[in-house]
Formats: C-alpha cells, structure tokens, sequence
C-alpha cells in the first residue's frame, strides 16, 4: 500500500501533517476525514513505498518486547480517557514511536480500525506482539463501552508483571554472573595452568598420589574436548527446547519442577499468583469465565497447574464450583482454594482473586532474595573445594619430593 504525505486541518484549525497509508490519493483524504482531519495538500510518497514496509525493513532484527506494549497501553488509555478518537489516538502513538519494532503494528492496526475492523480483531492478527489475554480483554471492553478503563486496567496488569519479573531477574543476575565465571576460571585452571604446573612432576617419573594422577586425567581431558564439552552442553540446552514440546515430557518435568527443595515453592507460588492476577482481570473486564479459564491455563507456564485449571473448568461446564476441582488436584495451597470459595460464595472472586496475586508476589520477591542469600555461600564453598582440591593435588607431589630430598 503506497505511503502519501498529508498536511491538514484538525477541527481546532490548526494545521498539521504526517505520513498515511492509503490505495489512492482519494482513499488518503477519506482516511484523513475519519481522524477528523481535513487534508489541504496530498502527494505520494517517494517510490510509493507503504509506511509499514519502510517501518518493517528498519526494524527487522528488533523485537517488540513486553515493556514496549505495556508502555503503549498505558498511553492508549489516557489518550482515549482524554476524548481522543481511537483512530487519532492510534495516530499519536505511531508518531511518537519513531524507529521501534513496535511501529508497523500499530500502523497495521490503525489501517485495519480505519477500515472498520474492531480495536480486538485488529490486534489479533498481530498474535507475537498482542496475547490472547491482551485481545479478549480489549474485545470485551470494546462490547462494554469501557475500553479507555479495560485498557487502563490492563496497564496496571503489565507493570506489575513486568516489575515481579524485573525483581526476580535482577535477583538472579549476579549468581548467574559468578557461576560462569567459576566455570570459566575452573576451565582455565585445568585447560592452561594445571599442565604448566604438572608438567615437572610427569617428567621427573616419580610415583604420584592418587588427588595428582585424578587431577591430570581431568586436566589433559579438558584440554585436549573442551569443544566436546561446550557441544553436549549446547546439545542439552537444544534437547531440552525440543522434549518440552511433548505434552508427556512436560508434564514429567513440571511435575520435577514443583518438588524441587525450595525453588519448587517459589515456582508454585510464581505460577499461582499469575493464575490469580490473570483470571482476577479478565472475570472482571467481563471475559466470561470458560473462556477466561482457557487463556488462563496458557500463562501459567506449568503443565501440572495447566491440568488442574482444565480438570476445574470442565466442572464449571457441569456446574460446579471453581474451587472444588482445584482442592482435589492437590496442587493449589489449601489458603488459595478458601480464598475462591469465599469469592465465589460472597461475589467478590476479583477482590479475592487480587488479594492472593499481590500476597503471592510478596511472597515470590521474597523467597528470590532468600534463595540467592543460601546461593552466594553454596557458590563460595563449591568453588573453595575445587580449588582447594586443585592446590592440593599440586603441593601433595612436592611435600613428597622435598621429604625425599630431606
């Protein structure tokens, strides 16, 4: 679709000018009437290169990431809380957005709005950068005549998930950076110093201690496949990418997952505080509740939690209650399962819902910071033991031979 260069007048008088996608010169200036925009001067753009493939070439190898659309969001929703059009508030957004991969989305879903698609059904078609959670609660504010407050709504529910998410990688940061130094400090030790040191003790032919002779193995091992190490550590990481894909072999791991010492707590608890936050947002922003259930199964990134939400939902089609069929899967907190059945019984299974996400994070943020308090010591002792034994297996041949000399 060619790109065509506008100026205009807005209903202020006040003139201004931008860049439209259209088919014709004719089709710009109708398009420019649905943004309240009466155009004084159109001329195509240079080649009749469309805006969203020039956006689209910029930014080819850049990735839209969760903070960019969380960010868009909350400008939507004060631009539209503000009286804006929705046409002219998606206009805005794109101007401002200058080079980010984020641009030719939005510019798509200007084009598809202009054409009278809903707000819902155009961010649909855009399925890596708006989710099915995202979607549904924008169709449903849409139906309600509330999208300005779903959006608002939806603001509020990205930050807090990107702030628990930043928490908990800011955590993890420094362990993650001294294990692959340790790594790689151990790699150098065996690979380079380990032989510069042993190589007296191999050509002096005397019999050495057995921490020496494990020692060596390990040392000339190291040297001589560090590549065959780095490959089956690669091989393992791919592997693993491709067994998660089996439903079975997911469900086994997720399963391992959650009776991890410690970290399995904190993976229940980071999976159940997105069950709650999510379904809390979409049963209120009016999603019903099957269908809010089935976008919630998708978040929760653990099979086993992922079964249970299905097992309740079927109930719910038979009638039933939400909180019965998650207390039987057994793998729920019997304190989460009061909290729905509370909900349920007074009405107020956002309130209650809300309540376990904010406790859950609490409790997330802090079993992180505890977790990397028992990590830095463990990390200090393991790698004190393999240099120590290192020094060890080196100073044992020359004790021997000193006391030979003696």
């Amino acid at each position: 679709m060619p790109a065509f260069e506008y100026t205009a007048l807005d209903v202020g008088g006040a003139l201004v000018s931008g860049v439209i996608d259209a088919d014709s010169a004719k089709d710009a200036r109708a398009r420019l009437r649905l943004q309240s925009l009466f155009a004084t001067e159109i001329r195509q753009g240079e080649k009749g290169i469309s805006l969203s493939t020039q956006v689209r070439v910029r930014t080819l190898f850049r990735r839209v990431s969760q903070r960019d659309v969380a960010i868009i969001t909350r400008q939507l929703a004060t631009l539209l809380k503000a009286g804006l059009p929705l046409v002219r508030s998606l206009q805005a957004i794109e101007d401002q957005l200058a080079d980010s991969p984020l641009r030719a989305h939005i510019i798509e879903v200007r084009e598809d709005v202009n054409r009278g698609i809903s707000l819902g059904d155009a961010m649909a078609k855009h399925p890596k950068v708006f989710t099915e959670l995202y979607v549904n609660m924008v169709r449903a504010g849409e139906s309600a005549g509330a999208l300005d407050s779903i959006l608002d709504r939806l603001a509020v529910f990205s930050e807090k998930t990107l702030a628990l998410q930043n928490k908990v990688q800011s955590a993890m940061v420094y362990p993650i950076f001294m294990s692959v130094i340790a790594v790689a400090a151990v790699g150098i030790l065996l690979a380079v110093v380990v032989p510069t040191i042993t190589k007296v003790f191999v050509e002096s032919k005397q019999k050495l201690p057995t921490p020496t002779l494990v020692l060596l193995k390990v040392s000339r091992f190291v040297k001589a496949f560090w590549w065959a190490i780095l490959l089956v550590f690669i091989g393992i990481g791919v592997g693993l990418k491709r067994v998660v894909r089996i439903k079975r072999a997911r469900l086994f791991l997720d399963t391992m997952k959650l009776r991890i010492p410690v970290l399995g707590q904190l993976v229940r608890k980071l999976a159940v505080s997105r069950f709650a936050r999510t379904l809390s947002i979409l049963t209120a922003s009016g999603v019903p509740i099957l269908k809010a259930m089935s976008i919630v199964r998708t978040i929760v990134s653990n099979e086993v939690l992922a079964k249970a939400i299905d097992d309740a939902a079927e109930a719910v089609k038979g009638g039933k209650s939400i909180a019965e069929p998650l207390a039987q899967s057994g793998v729920f907190p019997p304190i989460v399962i009061h909290m729905i059945a509370v909900g349920e019984a007074s009405g107020r299974l956002e309130d209650m819902l809300q309540n376990v996400a904010d406790a859950y994070d609490s409790e997330v943020e802090n079993g992180v910071m505890a977790l990397v308090s028992l990590l830095e010591p463990a990390m200090i002792v393991v790698m004190g033991g393999v240099v120590g034994f290192i020094v060890f297996a080196i100073l044992m041949p020359i004790f021997e031979m000193n006391q030979l000399v003696q």
